[in-house]
């Protein structure tokens, strides 16, 4: 009896770490047009497409979260906007990664980010409550900054996020210790690096 109690612990512990976002937000897994069109571009099966937006992502300026990634992942794609990578990262589908999130973030934060786009693409692809975290974070560090304060002005509120189910403001800045020079902290919103010219 102890070993079946055992076997069925295990068994829920693997689902809450594989279960997907939505579940974690409480809403209803939304099978993702964008999604399936990316696994068709990339030739990524759904296991292994969140490790190929990261990278490409990255690639793009998301460059906090610089690593090595498998050699076997196929290079960007030229024709998916930043816009759609980093809604592609935030969607309901994958597990929870909460490093999705923050690159997709970062991937963002720029003046060139087509915000009216971004925000039809959130609804459709129903990423606004994740959306609408970041900008309220954004708001706190950078008020005036694109994309997120036009965000928070022009995205409908769908569903209340659970206060612990998304990364925690200090996941999206940079920030230093006190130290005896400078004073105080220095948190700074991480900005997209855009490439040189």
């Amino acid at each position: 009896m102890s070993r079946r109690c055992y076997s069925f612990g295990v068994e829920i512990i693997e689902q809450l770490s594989n279960a997907p976002l939505a579940k974690r937000l409480g809403d209803t897994v939304h099978v993702s047009p964008l999604l399936h069109q990316i696994c068709q571009t990339s030739g990524c099966p759904e296991d292994r497409v969140g490790e190929w937006l990261l990278k490409c992502a990255v690639r793009r300026g998301a460059s906090h979260y610089e690593r090595d990634f498998p050699a076997d992942l196929p290079p960007d794609d030229s024709n998916l906007s930043h816009e759609e990578l980093a809604v592609a990262l935030c969607l309901g589908q994958h597990p929870y990664n909460a490093t999705f999130i923050r690159a997709a973030a970062q991937l963002l934060s720029s003046p060139c980010t087509d915000a009216p786009r971004l925000a039809r693409l959130a609804v459709k692809e129903r990423v606004e409550p994740v959306l609408f975290h970041i900008a309220t974070i954004a708001a706190r560090f950078t008020p005036d900054a694109p994309p997120w304060s036009y965000l928070l002005r022009h995205l409908p509120p769908r569903l209340p996020c659970p206060l612990d189910a998304l990364p925690h403001w200090s996941r999206f800045v940079s920030q230093t210790g006190v130290t005896a020079f400078a004073g105080g902290q220095d948190i700074k919103w991480l900005q997209r690096r855009e490439p040189a010219e």
